[in-house]
């Protein structure tokens, strides 16, 4: 009994102390169909400019990295219980998020904008071609969201579901009804289908998405929403993983001291989206 005892409390000491040891073999989730970060390409390969990064940061913390597609949804609950080490998969940092995971430094930072038809009821919004910090532009932010309200009363907002652009419209657009979808591709499909008015998201993401045949109709327009929980993106892991989150961050600052974050991001958005502080 005794044997069993300290096998037992012998177990649970290495579990404690495994998070003070950098890993070098790290499981990494991404979601496979948020084009440019992370997509199934036409080959049924996962690319991207996070399966770019993710070799890039592996390859300089000398981990063996291996990235598996998870469905959004349930991306946390993957590396809640064990499936998967890591998040790669644009996921802004949010206080909610944080009461669950970890978060790295932020490799990236974006804004928030929104998608409708040229012709369509929403062709124009409020703010529209404005960089506003939530924080850095309170005032103004304020003045374009009541306005934005205004705008959308009685249409309909796709949004994907659990992403800080859902939060946003949750949290400042309380009387405007959003639907939300598995996939940013489904919000823009019923965008065109005339089933829902605007879709708001990432801008990145938005912009190559106007690149396809499909969404000729389309155009951006709206303020590019930064700041406090837009924008700001990064890896996703285990509170306990203390020593891991150290060896990420280390990762990061070497790609953002040597330009290779910056070429990367030019190279999939043509546009220099890493974090400049």
């Amino acid at each position: 009994m005794r044997r069993a005892i300290a096998t037992l409390f012998t177990a649970v000491a290495l579990t404690a102390t495994a998070s003070a040891w950098a890993q070098d073999k790290i499981r990494v989730a991404t979601e496979g169909a948020f084009a440019p970060w992370n997509f199934t390409n036409a080959q049924g390969q996962l690319d991207g400019f996070e399966i770019d990064f993710t070799h890039e940061l592996c390859a300089r913390i000398k981990a063996d990295c291996t990235i598996y597609a998870q469905n959004w949804d349930g991306i946390i609950p993957s590396i809640k219980t064990g499936k998967y080490d890591v998040i790669i998969a644009s996921m802004g940092i949010t206080p909610k998020r944080r009461e669950v995971i970890a978060f790295s430094d932020p490799y990236a930072a974006t804004a928030n904008t929104f998608l409708t038809l040229k012709d369509g009821p929403l062709s124009t919004l409020a703010g529209n071609g404005e960089s506003l910090g939530l924080e850095a532009d309170k005032a103004r932010v304020d003045a374009v969201v009541k306005d934005l309200a205004t705008q959308m009363d009685g249409k309909i907002i796709g949004v994907q579901t659990s992403t800080t652009a859902a939060s946003f419209l949750a949290d400042r657009l309380k009387g405007v009804e959003f639907r939300e979808y598995k996939t940013i591709d489904e919000a823009n499909l019923d965008l065109i289908a005339g089933r829902i008015d605007a879709v708001m998201a990432d801008a990145t993401v938005l912009h190559e998405a106007l690149k396809t045949p499909d969404m000729k109709e389309a155009h951006l327009t709206g303020p590019l929403l930064s700041g406090k929980n837009l924008g700001s993106v990064a890896i996703g892991l285990r509170k306990e993983d203390t020593a891991l989150k150290a060896q990420l961050d280390a990762g990061i600052l070497k790609m953002r001291q040597d330009g290779s974050l910056k070429k990367l991001s030019e190279k999939w958005f043509g546009l220099d989206i890493s974090p400049k502080a």
